[in-house]
């Protein structure tokens, strides 16, 4: 079922996104007095790419030709930061850095849940029949 043009499953895949920038935020901070600790980050990963690619239809003249769209588990990817160092132990934690990242991947993930509330707030109320 796709409600919303998919605008549920964008919000889905957000707010995916922002969970695991969660997750990697706290390891960082949780390994920052860890010797040799390398900072980790997430990125999207060609996420304008497989959204423009959704509404296209590849033309394959050949078996070998790979489809546009193709399905990936993850639209996010993590990464090691191994170019910096901080610490004269090895690591590269920015305690700074890192909280501010913090906040500001709190602040987006509320937006999406406040956004998903609204979808599934108008579908309540188009389901009670306006009232």
């Amino acid at each position: 079922m796709n409600l919303f043009n998919g605008a549920i499953s964008t919000l889905e895949n957000s707010l995916d996104f922002a969970s695991a920038k969660n997750k990697v935020i706290s390891s960082n901070v949780s390994n920052i007095d860890t010797p040799n600790y390398k900072a980790k980050d997430i990125v999207f990963k060609d996420v304008l790419d497989n959204a423009s690619s959704q509404s296209l239809e590849a033309n394959r003249t050949n078996s070998k030709h790979l489809p546009f769209n193709q399905d990936s588990e993850s639209s996010h990817e993590i990464i090691t930061k191994n170019n910096t160092r901080y610490n004269h132990n090895g690591n590269n934690v920015d305690v700074d850095k890192e909280m501010a990242e913090l906040a500001k991947n709190q602040i987006y993930y509320q937006a999406l849940t406040d956004r998903i509330n609204g979808k599934f707030g108008s579908l309540q109320t188009v389901i009670r029949g306006g009232s």
